[in-house]
């Protein structure tokens, strides 16, 4: 999937419904990543980045994780190192500017930038728009090392594979490792940082966010109908029929001799009346999905007494559910 985009999931779409799909009535699911008119879901554009943040946010907000690499709970005073500056690499870089860390260096394939007080995600996106690069930004100076090594809380390699290796491991000064992009660590690196306690939270982990909104699209697909489009309506009749009785309720204990009471909505409650979008839903799915499978990941951690080694939790949590489902298929 690199270099691609929703252009080229639409032209891939295209061609199986006007060859070997134009029979089937469920075509639009044959590829993932599509635009919106194409049968896409909102909330896949940036699904992948959302992924990076809650992936990172279940382990930071974690006490006994936290204790283990010495760090405080939370997002706030956190720092943290981008390697790369693509769409999962900006976003990500804006999620957790948002939630209070703080960037103080990007790398790309043309060259990186420092600054120990922070970079700001909007500043250098408008620079790199305007001049297709982050190199020359004016408010961080050129980085000539690896930015891989450069100490920090947080390592973000959000590039392309093999990036993290025997040679350069021992020297990386992160204490935890999110992998944003896929395969970005040797198996020979991983044990390294096993050893030099470094918490890596495994790309299967971490950057699954766009695989898993692509299979609410995919469902999507194969329902043809939005979510929540059928109970919007009754959601929202729903909402104010509770309060039309909450103030039919007080008028009666109070009496309406001063008129009637009205039932005032916070912006928080209209905007829950009003119903979830198609958006809201998949954030939230996407956030729920989640946490669950790093709660299934550290508990798997720690009835082995793994440690930090959660890449091994992970493919064990896989490997029992398959091991599960073929003991009661009567596989094995």
């Amino acid at each position: 999937d690199v270099s691609t985009g929703e252009r080229e999931m639409s032209w891939i779409a295209d061609a199986y419904t006007h060859t070997l799909g134009y029979r089937d009535i469920n075509s639009q699911a044959c590829v993932t990543g599509k635009p919106i008119s194409q049968g896409s879901i909102h909330g896949q554009h940036s699904a992948t980045r959302r992924g990076v943040l809650h992936g990172i946010e279940n382990y930071i907000t974690n006490t006994d994780y936290m204790d283990c690499m010495g760090l405080s709970p939370g997002f706030p005073s956190k720092t943290f190192v981008l390697q790369g500056f693509g769409k999962v690499g900006l976003h990500t870089m804006k999620y957790l500017h948002k939630y209070g860390a703080r960037c103080i260096c990007v790398g790309e394939t043309d060259g990186a930038i420092y600054n120990p007080r922070g970079i700001d995600p909007k500043e250098l996106e408008d620079y790199e728009q305007s001049h297709g690069t982050i190199v020359g930004f004016p408010k961080a100076e050129a980085y000539d090392g690896s930015i891989l090594e450069v100490p920090c809380d947080i390592l973000i390699p959000a590039a392309i594979e093999k990036q993290l290796t025997r040679e350069n491991a021992p020297r990386v000064q992160a204490k935890i490792i999110a992998e944003a992009a896929n395969g970005p660590t040797t198996p020979a690196a991983h044990k390294i940082f096993l050893q030099r306690n470094i918490l890596v939270i495994p790309d299967v982990c971490v950057n699954a966010g766009g695989v898993t909104v692509s299979f609410f699209e995919w469902l999507k697909n194969l329902n043809h109908i939005s979510y929540g489009h059928l109970s919007f309506k009754y959601k929202w009749e729903s909402g104010y029929h509770l309060l039309q009785s909450v103030q039919h309720s007080l008028e009666q204990r109070f009496g309406k001799g001063r008129g009637e009471i009205p039932i005032v909505l916070s912006p928080e409650f209209q905007a829950h009346v009003t119903g979830a979008s198609e958006k809201d839903i998949v954030h939230l799915g996407l956030a729920y999905t989640m946490e669950q499978s790093a709660k299934q990941i550290m508990t798997m951690a720690a009835r082995y007494n793994l440690g930090l080694d959660q890449r091994t939790a992970a493919y064990l949590c896989a490997l029992e559910k398959v091991l599960t489902v073929y003991n009661e298929a009567s596989f094995t």
